[in-house]
């Protein structure tokens, strides 16, 4: 692929800001809009309907932003499937006879129980979304003669590992996603230094979309949910898996692994309120208390 045609797919992020911001006002008018409405961290009534949103137009652009068609498809079944299982959770996990189950731990002691929860649904919708959207990447044509050449323990081993990587992704942006606006500027950030390279147009999707959507989520009109952040997370995930090795990914894995262990201990919140720099880029644009 020629550097000019590279970089022409990155401009899919001006069309998928549009095309979130034109998804959330579908949603909206949609009959099952008021079911979406919920309570903020402020007490302020806002809307989930940023999660469908983000999630539709996301996939759709970085899959025409893909530089193949196995790329393409690995964004669609990464960003449709983790945002569906995600939007499951954020449905049916507000039934009270599902909130008692807290964490990994309180969803496998339901599963003791007899009972499967949609939080566990949701882990294993994200993860076989990763492990599909994987294998995927594998049967790109681009790097599968690459591949072969490891044989099939090296090829299986670099699917788990992508696989972790778009799974840990979208777990670690929904870990992000308690205060307006932190998700979506932490997808920016994170999406903006895949832009370069022939694989740029993947993560210009999840970037662009994104950032249609952040003044509406700093505004606090409405919020992602898991639909919206472990959709995005995925996609983030695919364009990161996209463009490393298994060198690359595996200390990817180890540093999102690393992540998600240390929210199990500390607060995200606290350590960006006691931390000046972080705590400024959190708040900024966010509408006052």
């Amino acid at each position: 692929m020629s550097a000019q045609r590279s970089a022409g797919r990155r401009w899919v992020a001006g069309p998928a800001a549009l095309a979130a911001q034109a998804a959330l006002r579908l949603v909206n008018r949609l009959p099952v809009a008021p079911a979406l409405e919920r309570t903020n961290f402020r007490g302020r009534t806002v809307t989930l309907a940023g999660g469908p949103a983000l999630a539709s137009a996301a996939s759709a652009a970085a899959a025409i932003g893909a530089p193949s068609g196995p790329a393409a498809a690995a964004a669609l079944v990464a960003g449709i499937g983790s945002g569906a299982v995600g939007l499951y959770d954020d449905v049916v996990g507000a039934r009270p006879e599902q909130k008692a189950a807290k964490g990994f731990a309180g969803h496998v002691g339901a599963l003791r129980q007899g009972r499967v929860t949609s939080g566990l649904v949701k882990v294993a919708g994200v993860g076989a979304a990763g492990l599909a959207a994987a294998a995927l990447l594998a049967a790109d044509p681009t790097v599968r003669s690459r591949r072969r050449r490891r044989g099939r323990l090296g090829q299986a081993a670099d699917v788990l590992l992508g696989a972790g990587v778009i799974a840990g992704t979208a777990n670690l942006v929904n870990l992000l996603d308690l205060r307006p606006g932190r998700a979506l500027k932490a997808g920016v950030l994170l999406g903006a230094p895949l832009l370069p390279g022939p694989t740029g147009g993947l993560a210009a999707g999840p970037v662009g979309a994104a950032s249609g959507l952040l003044p509406a989520d700093l505004n606090e009109e409405i919020m992602l949910g898991d639909c919206g952040a472990n959709a995005l997370g995925a996609l983030l995930g695919v364009a990161l898996a996209a463009r490393t090795g298994p060198v690359g990914r595996a200390g990817i894995l180890t540093a999102l692994v690393a992540l998600t262990a240390a929210s199990e201990k500390v607060s995200f919140t606290q350590v960006i309120q006691n931390t000046r720099g972080l705590r400024e880029l959190d708040a900024l644009g966010r509408r006052p208390s």
